[in-house]
């Protein structure tokens, strides 16, 4: 999880926000320079849809911004570097938001409960770091005050995802630091191979990675798919983890369970089954599934500010 975030200006990691960070205009009005006036778009811009050339009481106005350090105009070089940095600042949230949503909704949090390699962890905090930098940087440009930050309500819903990225930054160096190691210490339980009936916290332990066979339970019996070609990895079609229970599963899956039949049976799952996931997998699960809520959030507030 990585979920995925860093902080203050930087916190807006999202596409639809950088695009129109990256392709305003430098002397682009807002919709609160109207409210100010509590004139039309037309007054200050020649075109009535606003935007282009100003009128001569648009530029006296965009002059009284600048005099009051509201407006920064942008040079040439300028523009190209904010181009450059919201590029990179686009691409590194379409690979973090994409990523927690591909993990919550195709492969579900069981898929990085049981540990994401180290390549993935390290991308992901790789892309926390080039947004906090690359964000700040945007958002410091686009609100020249404080003043226009808390007073604003543009300035509010930033303030906003700024408090929401914060909380998925944390949550992520939480379960990295904390929950993670947590998971992998009971990973690293022996395992359980001489025995055929296992309880659910032992078959949790044999999810076909890093050397352990691929087991799974169905109807109360235990399976070993270690040798199927449709569980690489301990994974049924990126999907279906091994290590668990995929009897509600396969009511909704393509095939019958004859698939699931011919495999060796290996033995029993236990009563104790129904115990439930230990304390720290389920502090997992809630943060992994915060932070899917926060995602929807943060672009509901970017649809807010844009269109609402």
């Amino acid at each position: 999880m990585s979920n995925r975030m860093p902080r203050l200006p930087a916190i807006h990691a999202l596409p639809v926000f950088l695009l129109l960070l990256l392709f305003a205009a430098p002397a682009r009005g807002t919709l609160e320079y109207a409210e100010q006036t509590g004139k039309s778009c037309e007054v200050c811009h020649k075109e009535p849809a606003g935007g282009k050339e100003l009128t001569q009481g648009g530029e006296a106005f965009k002059n009284d911004l600048r005099l009051k350090g509201q407006y920064r105009p942008l040079t040439r070089t300028q523009q190209v570097v904010r181009f450059a940095i919201g590029y990179l600042h686009l691409m590194t949230a379409i690979l973090w938001f994409g990523a927690i949503l591909y993990v919550h909704l195709i492969l579900k949090p069981a898929y990085a409960a049981r540990g994401l390699p180290r390549s993935e962890l390290t991308l992901g905090w790789v892309s926390i770091l080039i947004m906090a930098v690359t964000g700040t940087l945007l958002s410091v440009a686009r609100v020249p005050t404080w003043e226009a930050l808390f007073h604003t309500r543009f300035g509010l819903l930033l303030t906003i995802k700024i408090i929401l990225f914060l909380v998925m930054v944390s949550t992520a160096a939480f379960v990295t630091l904390v929950i993670g190691p947590k998971l992998r210490k009971k990973r690293e339980i022996t395992l359980a191979t001489h025995k055929q009936n296992l309880t659910a916290e032992e078959l949790s332990q044999f999810y076909g990675r890093e050397g352990r066979p691929a087991y799974i339970a169905y109807q109360g019996d235990i399976y070993d798919v270690s040798g199927s070609k449709l569980w690489p990895g301990g994974v049924h079609f990126k999907k279906h983890p091994a290590g668990g229970d995929l009897s509600e599963a396969l009511k909704g899956a393509p095939h019958g369970e004859d698939r699931v039949l011919k495999m060796k049976r290996v033995g029993k799952l236990t009563e104790q089954a129904e115990a439930g996931k230990p304390f720290p997998m389920k502090v997992f699960y809630f943060l992994a599934y915060q932070n899917l809520v926060f995602v929807f959030l943060v672009v509901f507030i970017v649809a807010l500010w844009r269109w609402g």
